[in-house]
Protein backbone atom coordinates (compact mmCIF):
# COMPACT_ATOMS: atom_id res chain seq x y z
CA UNK A 1 0.00 0.00 0.00
CA UNK A 2 1.09 3.54 -0.73
CA UNK A 3 0.22 5.65 2.35
CA UNK A 4 -0.91 9.23 1.64
CA UNK A 5 -1.83 11.68 4.42
CA UNK A 6 -4.65 14.13 3.56
CA UNK A 7 -6.29 16.81 5.74
CA UNK A 8 -8.71 18.39 3.25
CA UNK A 9 -12.09 16.59 2.79
CA UNK A 10 -12.45 18.35 -0.58
CA UNK A 11 -9.31 16.70 -1.96
CA UNK A 12 -10.40 15.09 -5.26
CA UNK A 13 -8.51 11.90 -4.41
CA UNK A 14 -11.16 11.25 -1.73
CA UNK A 15 -14.12 11.59 -4.12
CA UNK A 16 -15.09 7.92 -3.77
CA UNK A 17 -15.94 8.51 -0.10
CA UNK A 18 -18.21 11.54 -0.44
CA UNK A 19 -21.50 11.67 1.54
CA UNK A 20 -21.98 7.98 2.14
CA UNK A 21 -25.46 8.48 3.63
CA UNK A 22 -26.84 10.16 0.50
CA UNK A 23 -28.46 7.13 -1.16
CA UNK A 24 -29.30 8.84 -4.45
CA UNK A 25 -25.85 10.36 -4.82
CA UNK A 26 -24.15 7.10 -3.94
CA UNK A 27 -26.29 5.09 -6.35
CA UNK A 28 -25.26 7.39 -9.20
CA UNK A 29 -21.60 7.64 -8.20
CA UNK A 30 -21.09 3.94 -7.57
CA UNK A 31 -22.83 2.94 -10.80
CA UNK A 32 -20.82 5.48 -12.80
CA UNK A 33 -17.47 4.33 -11.42
CA UNK A 34 -18.28 0.65 -10.88
CA UNK A 35 -17.38 0.66 -7.21
CA UNK A 36 -18.76 -0.29 -3.82
CA UNK A 37 -17.80 0.56 -0.25
CA UNK A 38 -16.74 -1.73 2.58
CA UNK A 39 -16.80 -0.44 6.15
CA UNK A 40 -14.81 -1.84 9.07
CA UNK A 41 -11.63 -3.87 9.14
CA UNK A 42 -13.33 -7.28 9.18
CA UNK A 43 -15.60 -6.53 6.20
CA UNK A 44 -12.73 -4.98 4.23
CA UNK A 45 -10.62 -8.09 4.73
CA UNK A 46 -13.52 -10.31 3.68
CA UNK A 47 -13.96 -8.33 0.47
CA UNK A 48 -10.26 -8.68 -0.30
CA UNK A 49 -10.29 -12.40 0.57
CA UNK A 50 -13.23 -12.87 -1.83
CA UNK A 51 -11.08 -11.53 -4.64
CA UNK A 52 -12.53 -8.05 -5.08
CA UNK A 53 -9.90 -5.58 -6.29
CA UNK A 54 -9.49 -2.45 -4.12
CA UNK A 55 -9.49 1.06 -5.58
CA UNK A 56 -8.31 2.70 -2.36
CA UNK A 57 -8.48 2.59 1.43
CA UNK A 58 -9.41 5.33 3.92
CA UNK A 59 -8.29 5.16 7.55
CA UNK A 60 -8.43 7.60 10.41
CA UNK A 61 -5.05 8.20 11.97
CA UNK A 62 -5.98 6.41 15.19
CA UNK A 63 -6.61 3.27 13.10
CA UNK A 64 -3.48 3.58 11.01
CA UNK A 65 -2.45 -0.02 11.68
CA UNK A 66 -5.91 -1.56 11.18
CA UNK A 67 -5.14 -3.05 7.78
CA UNK A 68 -1.55 -4.06 8.43
CA UNK A 69 -0.69 -7.25 6.60
CA UNK A 70 -3.26 -6.67 3.86
CA UNK A 71 -1.21 -6.52 0.68
CA UNK A 72 -2.84 -4.43 -2.02
CA UNK A 73 -1.72 -2.33 -4.95
CA UNK A 74 -3.95 0.61 -4.00
CA UNK A 75 -3.45 3.92 -2.17
CA UNK A 76 -4.23 4.18 1.53
CA UNK A 77 -5.47 7.62 2.53
CA UNK A 78 -4.78 8.53 6.15
CA UNK A 79 -6.98 11.35 7.48
CA UNK A 80 -7.83 13.04 10.80
CA UNK A 81 -11.12 11.98 12.36
CA UNK A 82 -12.73 15.38 11.74
CA UNK A 83 -11.80 15.17 8.05
CA UNK A 84 -13.33 11.71 7.79
CA UNK A 85 -16.57 12.86 9.43
CA UNK A 86 -16.92 15.89 7.15
CA UNK A 87 -16.17 13.74 4.12
CA UNK A 88 -18.47 10.76 4.70
CA UNK A 89 -21.24 12.53 6.62
CA UNK A 90 -21.12 10.61 9.91
CA UNK A 91 -18.79 9.60 12.73
CA UNK A 92 -16.58 6.89 11.28
CA UNK A 93 -16.30 5.05 14.59
CA UNK A 94 -14.84 1.93 12.99
CA UNK A 95 -12.16 4.12 11.47
CA UNK A 96 -11.78 2.16 8.24
CA UNK A 97 -13.36 2.31 4.77
CA UNK A 98 -12.36 0.91 1.42
CA UNK A 99 -13.57 1.38 -2.15
CA UNK A 100 -13.57 -1.80 -4.25
CA UNK A 101 -14.18 -2.45 -7.92
CA UNK A 102 -17.44 -4.23 -8.72
CA UNK A 103 -17.52 -7.36 -10.83
CA UNK A 104 -20.10 -8.22 -13.50
CA UNK A 105 -23.00 -10.23 -12.10
CA UNK A 106 -22.99 -13.91 -13.10
CA UNK A 107 -25.78 -15.24 -15.28
CA UNK A 108 -28.81 -16.90 -13.77
CA UNK A 109 -27.65 -20.24 -15.14
CA UNK A 110 -24.26 -19.84 -13.44
CA UNK A 111 -25.83 -19.00 -10.09
CA UNK A 112 -28.30 -21.88 -10.22
CA UNK A 113 -25.81 -24.52 -11.35
CA UNK A 114 -25.68 -27.16 -8.63
CA UNK A 115 -27.98 -25.19 -6.30
CA UNK A 116 -30.63 -27.00 -4.28
CA UNK A 117 -31.98 -24.22 -2.07
CA UNK A 118 -32.24 -20.56 -3.08
CA UNK A 119 -33.84 -17.38 -1.76
CA UNK A 120 -35.67 -15.14 -4.22
CA UNK A 121 -36.29 -11.53 -3.18
CA UNK A 122 -39.00 -9.48 -4.84
CA UNK A 123 -38.37 -5.73 -4.68
CA UNK A 124 -37.08 -5.37 -1.13
CA UNK A 125 -35.96 -1.75 -0.95
CA UNK A 126 -34.32 -1.55 2.49
CA UNK A 127 -30.59 -2.21 2.29
CA UNK A 128 -30.46 -3.29 5.93
CA UNK A 129 -33.05 -5.99 5.26
CA UNK A 130 -31.24 -7.22 2.17
CA UNK A 131 -27.96 -7.44 4.07
CA UNK A 132 -29.58 -9.28 6.99
CA UNK A 133 -31.20 -11.81 4.65
CA UNK A 134 -27.87 -12.47 2.93
CA UNK A 135 -26.26 -13.10 6.32
CA UNK A 136 -28.98 -15.56 7.35
CA UNK A 137 -28.99 -17.29 3.99
CA UNK A 138 -25.22 -17.73 3.96
CA UNK A 139 -25.07 -18.89 7.57
CA UNK A 140 -27.91 -21.38 7.13
CA UNK A 141 -26.61 -23.08 4.02
CA UNK A 142 -28.63 -21.49 1.21
CA UNK A 143 -26.85 -21.93 -2.12
CA UNK A 144 -27.72 -18.63 -3.83
CA UNK A 145 -29.90 -15.51 -3.83
CA UNK A 146 -31.86 -14.26 -6.83
CA UNK A 147 -33.06 -10.65 -6.88
CA UNK A 148 -35.98 -9.11 -8.73
CA UNK A 149 -34.96 -6.16 -10.94
CA UNK A 150 -36.01 -3.46 -8.43
CA UNK A 151 -34.52 -5.08 -5.34
CA UNK A 152 -32.03 -3.02 -3.32
CA UNK A 153 -28.32 -3.33 -4.13
CA UNK A 154 -26.54 -5.98 -1.99
CA UNK A 155 -23.26 -4.09 -2.47
CA UNK A 156 -24.57 -0.81 -1.08
CA UNK A 157 -22.49 0.07 2.02
CA UNK A 158 -25.25 -0.59 4.56
CA UNK A 159 -26.17 -3.96 3.04
CA UNK A 160 -22.51 -5.00 2.98
CA UNK A 161 -22.04 -3.96 6.61
CA UNK A 162 -25.16 -5.72 7.93
CA UNK A 163 -24.36 -8.89 5.98
CA UNK A 164 -20.88 -8.93 7.57
CA UNK A 165 -19.48 -9.66 4.13
CA UNK A 166 -21.86 -12.52 3.26
CA UNK A 167 -22.67 -10.63 0.03
CA UNK A 168 -19.10 -11.36 -1.09
CA UNK A 169 -19.31 -15.12 -0.76
CA UNK A 170 -22.95 -16.11 -1.40
CA UNK A 171 -23.63 -16.31 -5.16
CA UNK A 172 -26.36 -13.97 -6.39
CA UNK A 173 -27.72 -12.35 -9.52
CA UNK A 174 -30.72 -10.38 -10.79
CA UNK A 175 -33.62 -11.49 -12.92
CA UNK A 176 -33.88 -9.54 -16.16
CA UNK A 177 -37.65 -9.96 -16.25
CA UNK A 178 -39.87 -9.53 -13.19
CA UNK A 179 -43.00 -10.62 -15.05
CA UNK A 180 -41.69 -13.94 -16.35
CA UNK A 181 -38.69 -14.47 -14.12
CA UNK A 182 -40.28 -17.16 -11.96
CA UNK A 183 -40.90 -19.26 -15.04
CA UNK A 184 -37.14 -19.29 -15.63
CA UNK A 185 -36.58 -20.59 -12.11
CA UNK A 186 -39.24 -23.25 -12.50
CA UNK A 187 -37.71 -24.24 -15.82
CA UNK A 188 -34.42 -24.74 -14.02
CA UNK A 189 -36.09 -27.32 -11.79
CA UNK A 190 -37.06 -25.30 -8.73
CA UNK A 191 -40.23 -25.74 -6.69
CA UNK A 192 -41.26 -22.16 -5.88
CA UNK A 193 -42.56 -21.62 -2.36
CA UNK A 194 -44.16 -18.23 -1.61
CA UNK A 195 -43.91 -17.12 2.02
CA UNK A 196 -47.17 -15.42 2.96
CA UNK A 197 -49.46 -15.40 6.02
CA UNK A 198 -52.46 -15.23 3.68
CA UNK A 199 -55.30 -17.68 3.38
CA UNK A 200 -54.61 -20.97 1.67
CA UNK A 201 -50.98 -21.23 2.78
CA UNK A 202 -49.55 -24.37 4.38
CA UNK A 203 -47.32 -24.54 7.45
CA UNK A 204 -43.78 -24.07 6.19
CA UNK A 205 -42.44 -27.49 7.12
CA UNK A 206 -45.41 -29.21 5.48
CA UNK A 207 -45.00 -27.10 2.33
CA UNK A 208 -41.30 -27.98 2.11
CA UNK A 209 -42.09 -31.67 2.44
CA UNK A 210 -44.50 -31.32 -0.47
CA UNK A 211 -41.72 -30.18 -2.77
CA UNK A 212 -40.46 -33.73 -3.12
CA UNK A 213 -36.89 -34.90 -2.59
CA UNK A 214 -35.66 -34.50 -6.14
CA UNK A 215 -36.41 -30.80 -6.80
CA UNK A 216 -34.63 -27.70 -5.68
CA UNK A 217 -36.62 -25.19 -3.63
CA UNK A 218 -36.87 -21.44 -4.15
CA UNK A 219 -38.14 -19.45 -1.16
CA UNK A 220 -39.97 -16.34 -2.39
CA UNK A 221 -39.94 -13.31 -0.08
CA UNK A 222 -41.77 -10.08 -0.83
CA UNK A 223 -41.53 -6.39 -0.02
CA UNK A 224 -41.28 -5.05 3.51
CA UNK A 225 -44.84 -3.67 3.62
CA UNK A 226 -47.08 -5.55 1.21
CA UNK A 227 -45.29 -8.86 0.83
CA UNK A 228 -45.28 -10.70 -2.48
CA UNK A 229 -47.12 -9.28 -5.47
CA UNK A 230 -50.29 -10.94 -6.76
CA UNK A 231 -48.35 -11.97 -9.87
CA UNK A 232 -45.67 -13.84 -7.94
CA UNK A 233 -48.20 -15.42 -5.59
CA UNK A 234 -50.07 -16.74 -8.60
CA UNK A 235 -46.91 -18.08 -10.23
CA UNK A 236 -45.66 -19.89 -7.10
CA UNK A 237 -46.06 -23.66 -6.87
CA UNK A 238 -47.27 -23.43 -3.27
CA UNK A 239 -47.81 -20.92 -0.47
CA UNK A 240 -46.39 -21.31 3.03
CA UNK A 241 -46.58 -19.57 6.38
CA UNK A 242 -44.60 -19.76 9.60
CA UNK A 243 -46.98 -20.98 12.34
CA UNK A 244 -47.41 -18.33 15.04
CA UNK A 245 -48.64 -18.41 18.64
CA UNK A 246 -52.07 -16.93 19.35
CA UNK A 247 -50.89 -13.51 20.61
CA UNK A 248 -52.26 -11.14 17.99
CA UNK A 249 -49.12 -11.47 15.85
CA UNK A 250 -49.87 -13.03 12.49
CA UNK A 251 -46.40 -12.88 10.92
CA UNK A 252 -42.73 -12.00 11.35
CA UNK A 253 -40.88 -9.20 9.61
CA UNK A 254 -39.17 -10.20 6.39
CA UNK A 255 -35.69 -10.66 7.87
CA UNK A 256 -36.91 -12.87 10.72
CA UNK A 257 -39.14 -14.84 8.37
CA UNK A 258 -36.20 -15.35 6.01
CA UNK A 259 -34.02 -16.69 8.84
CA UNK A 260 -36.68 -19.17 9.99
CA UNK A 261 -37.41 -20.27 6.43
CA UNK A 262 -33.72 -20.75 5.61
CA UNK A 263 -33.29 -22.88 8.72
CA UNK A 264 -36.27 -25.04 7.78
CA UNK A 265 -34.83 -25.37 4.28
CA UNK A 266 -31.53 -26.53 5.76
CA UNK A 267 -33.33 -29.35 7.60
CA UNK A 268 -34.57 -30.62 4.25
CA UNK A 269 -30.93 -31.18 3.29
CA UNK A 270 -30.01 -32.93 6.52
CA UNK A 271 -29.36 -29.95 8.77
CA UNK A 272 -26.26 -27.93 9.55
CA UNK A 273 -22.97 -28.63 11.31
CA UNK A 274 -22.61 -26.48 14.41
CA UNK A 275 -19.52 -24.27 14.31
CA UNK A 276 -20.33 -22.06 17.29
CA UNK A 277 -20.72 -18.30 17.52
CA UNK A 278 -23.75 -16.05 17.36
CA UNK A 279 -22.40 -12.58 16.74
CA UNK A 280 -19.82 -10.60 14.83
Amino acid sequence: MHVIEIDDPADPRLADYTRLRDVNLRRHLEAEHGLFMAEGEKVIRRAADAGYAPRSFLLTRRRAEALSGLVADAPLYLVPEETAERLVGFDLHRGALAAFHRRPLPSLAQVLAGARGIVVLEDLVDHTNVGAIFRSAAGLGVDAVVLAPRCADPLYRRAVKVSMGAVFTLPYTRLDDWYGGLDELRGAGFHLLALTPGAGSLPLREALAGAGPDRGVGLLLGTEGDGLSARWLERADARAHIPMSDRDVDSLNVTAAAAVACYELSLRGGGLVHRGGTGG
